[in-house]
């Protein structure tokens, strides 16, 4: 008799397909981006998911690092531990050089003593006296000033060193606080502009929250897939950049949903702004120029809130979420200010990244 042996069940190469993937985008194959990657194939986080593939095949390590501190905190970690040693390192380095300096200057500071005392002795022949002084004083004034010149170009290098990382840490803050797919802000970014409205009551009066939120978008996302919803995006991006002041803080705080602060507007220039996006969002095609395929047309709804109305941030977006939920349940592609008396029946938490 013989034995049957069913055959083994194939096993995907998960290890085998991330680092194919990794090679073919051009993707350093280290540790934090692989564990990107994994997260990225197993699909635990959508969101990820799209932000990694939006990067296309020319990511940078900073764009890679920058996602991962978004979605991994010891990845932020990492890079702010590592700004923190190289600093010290530098730091060290100037002060053993000033220490030098201080060493130098004491000894050249006890030699013209050590002369001046030689030259008011009245034991040595004046002529004799002044020749060896004025040689020894000339080669320790010499070797004293070269010493001198070396450590303000140590420091000098140092410094530079320092502000490299200063700028380093500048440009990972921003990559950090940038959302990859639209280049506007991310919630992290919100989150904590949001906070510091309230660091000034004096402008309170003249604050504005405003959120977006796309019309249908799942149906988008649907009908034509992610890669064509991923460009809508950044077209909605775009168009709500481009209808407000050039200093207005423009985030995407979700999937589709966007935020605005507004700051030195009245209710009313606050809501004119809601209606110019509404609007011009509303005339803008969306077209496949080359299929000729519409994805339209695409519409949002907004709401509003003066940060007068709210005693706290966690308040003032719980209100102009209120605004939004109430412009999108009166039929939606319209923009609603947030009154006393408004109902909703869920409730959003802003809080995500803070602690």
């Amino acid at each position: 008799m013989s034995t049957v042996v069913a055959p083994k069940a194939q096993v995907p190469d998960v290890a085998g397909q991330i680092t194919y993937a990794m090679r073919s985008m051009g993707v350093a194959p280290i540790p934090r981006n692989y564990e990107l990657f994994y997260e990225a194939y197993i699909g635990s986080n959508p969101v990820l998911t799209r932000e990694l593939a939006a990067l296309g095949s020319n990511a940078t390590q900073e764009e890679l690092d920058a996602i991962g501190a978004r979605y991994f905190a010891h990845h932020a970690n990492r890079v702010f531990d590592q700004a923190h040693a190289r600093i010290i390192v530098e730091l060290d380095g100037v002060l053993r050089a000033l220490q030098q300096e201080q060493t130098s200057l004491e000894s050249y500071n006890r030699l013209l003593g050590e002369t001046c005392q030689r030259i008011m002795s009245k034991n040595h022949n004046s002529a004799e006296l002044l020749r060896g002084a004025i040689s020894l004083l000339a080669e320790a004034t010499g070797d004293t000033m070269a010493h001198g010149e070396r450590t303000v170009e140590s420091v000098s290098q140092r410094s530079q060193e320092m502000d490299q990382v200063r700028k380093e840490l500048d440009e990972y803050k921003r990559i950090a606080n940038t959302d990859a797919l639209t280049r506007l802000s991310n919630r992290r970014a919100f989150d904590d502009r949001l906070a510091s409205v309230f660091d000034n009551p004096m402008a309170r009066p003249v604050t504005a929250l405003i959120l977006a939120d796309i019309d249908h978008f799942k149906r988008i996302n649907d009908s034509f897939g992610h890669p064509v919803g991923d460009k809508i995006l950044a077209t909605v991006a775009s168009v709500i950049r481009a209808n407000v002041r050039r200093e207005t803080f423009v985030a995407r705080t979700g999937g589709e949903e966007f935020a605005l602060l507004l700051e030195g507007y009245t209710p009313e220039e606050a809501m004119a702004t809601c209606e110019r996006i509404r609007h011009a969002l509303e005339t803008t095609p969306f077209k496949n120029s080359r299929t000729r395929v519409n994805y339209g047309p695409v519409t949002i709804s907004l709401g509003l809130c003066m940060a007068s109305e709210a005693a706290d941030p966690g308040e003032l977006y719980g209100k102009a979420d209120i605004a939004l939920y109430c412009a999108k349940n009166a039929g939606r592609n319209c923009s609603s200010a947030y009154q006393d008396g408004m109902q909703k029946d869920f409730s959003k938490n802003w809080l995500i990244y803070r602690n």
